[in-house]
């Protein structure tokens, strides 16, 4: 499949008459030669898969489509070393947008479509696993959905996990085809319009500007692509009930009510640090604040102004945002901020024991009563999420990186964010770090993406035993 669709971004390159179109049509041939192969050696497999085979299927899956993803910025000289053009390939796929590259608008059409498309194809299939997949293994609260959620899951709307993504991806369709629409209105043209559209609505975070998003000076823009930001790191379930009518499902649902309530708290703090404490107009301290904002906690990464000139109460905004996230079953990486609802119901509820040691509470999400099971399994991917988190921080700082830059960068990379602070600011980029340490941090990526429980299962012995 990955060899078929590399088909559009030589199509591209064709169009703009570009010499990469050799490279992808070669790429094409690798992959499906290679996939073809091993579909023909067990397409007479017929058995259920299980559990565990699910699991290695899923995590496998991300995996070889980053490293077969990789082979267009090889073959058509986009890097001199393969190393590069797996981290940019994984930054895509994972929806991170940390990039390598140096002078993006230098690069040709084809590149920057295949880029830009990456991150549109992994925001789908990210949208499907934790709707469609995950809540049925029980991976971090995720199986809350099938009792909270009025949306496509897996037991509430359509039995089959084909007719579920099916209806997923229809959602993700239109609202990628009406932002482009909108942006186009703005002034963008076609190929911008709809590689900035896969980015906004992966919550991905590449652009085809080297000064990213700043690059347009049109506060319309920055608005419609802020907007849908915003959409994208809300629950696709949601959006879902929305377009068959029932709108008040927005407003029903416990995490968008938080998750907004978040955005437009931290966004007129942050819009007072700046009108106080910078030389900013009203108007664009709000609009800079909102987006960098919605940007963060949604993880796309895009960026209109360098945040990191920002007064330090301003930048500790978006610090914290980094391990908040988006909605559970959106595009939007992170912790989510359903798991953090959670934690902190638990959290007091420990503490009014203490008052009262004989009193009985149960923690409610929404109607839903929550399991000890399913508090058990959040705090074990917390606990877990911060543990990788703090080993691939000492890793980063035993390869010569500074506390700043070690810890934003991890903290980005597993929360498939992109930029960060320190050496990785909305400014620069991943291209000075070594080769240890892009490999480490596509693997934080991965582990990110794929809510951590699907990655690190795979190095628990349990695992493989039969």
């Amino acid at each position: 499949m990955l060899g078929l669709v590399l088909a559009l971004p030589m199509l591209v390159a064709l169009i703009y008459r570009e010499s990469c179109a050799g490279g992808f049509a070669l790429s094409m041939l690798v992959a499906t030669i290679v996939g073809g192969a091993v579909w023909l050696s067990f397409r007479r497999y017929r058995e259920e898969i299980n559990l565990k085979e699910g699991l290695f299927i899923v995590a496998g899956a991300w995996f070889f489509a980053c490293l077969f993803g990789a082979l267009p910025f090889y073959f058509c000289g986009v890097f001199d070393n393969f190393t590069d053009c797996f981290f940019e390939t994984c930054s895509g796929f994972t929806t991170t947008g940390a990039t390598v590259l140096t002078d993006i608008e230098a690069q040709q059409k084809g590149i920057l479509f295949w880029r830009s498309f990456t991150h549109w194809l992994g925001g789908m299939g990210i949208i499907v696993l934790s709707i469609a997949i995950l809540p049925l293994i029980g991976v971090g609260g995720m199986q809350l959905f099938r009792a909270e959620v009025p949306g496509p899951t897996a037991d509430k709307i359509k039995p089959r996990i084909a007719e579920t993504a099916r209806i997923l991806w229809l959602v993700y369709v239109g609202l990628s085809v009406f932002e482009t629409l909108l942006l186009m209105l703005g002034g963008m043209d076609f190929f911008d319009a709809l590689c900035h559209t896969f980015g906004t609505m992966a919550t991905g975070g590449f652009s085809t500007k080297n000064a990213s998003i700043g690059h347009y000076d049109s506060s319309y823009i920055h608005y419609v692509i802020a907007i849908f930001m915003f959409l994208a790191g809300v629950n696709f379930a949601l959006h879902f009930a929305a377009v068959r009518g029932n709108f008040k499902a927005y407003l029903k649902d416990n995490e968008f009510r938080i998750y907004t309530s978040i955005i437009v708290v931290m966004t007129i703090m942050g819009s007072l640090v700046l009108i106080f404490q910078t030389d900013k107009s009203v108007s664009v301290s709000i609009r800079d604040t909102f987006f960098q904002i919605v940007a963060f906690i949604t993880t796309t990464g895009y960026s209109t102004s360098d945040y990191e000139l920002w007064p330090f109460g301003g930048q500790i905004l978006l610090l914290i945002l980094m391990f908040v996230g988006g909605s559970t079953g959106s595009t939007g990486g992170g912790v989510k901020v359903m798991r953090h609802v959670l934690m902190f119901k638990q959290a007091y509820n420990e503490l009014y024991m203490l008052v009262h040691p004989h009193a009985v509470r149960v923690i409610k999400y929404g109607k839903t009563t929550v399991s000890p099971a399913v508090m058990r399994s959040i705090w074990s991917f917390l606990f877990l999420y911060l543990f990788l988190f703090a080993l691939a921080s000492i890793i980063m700082g035993m390869l010569g990186h500074d506390p700043l830059t070690a810890t934003t960068t991890v903290a980005s990379a597993i929360g498939n964010i992109g930029p960060g602070f320190g050496h990785i600011g909305p400014t620069e980029n991943y291209a000075h770090f070594g080769v240890a340490a892009k490999w480490l941090l596509s693997m934080c990526m991965l582990i990110g993406r794929l809510e951590v429980y699907t990655v690190v299962i795979l190095f628990a012995p349990a695992f493989w035993r039969k």
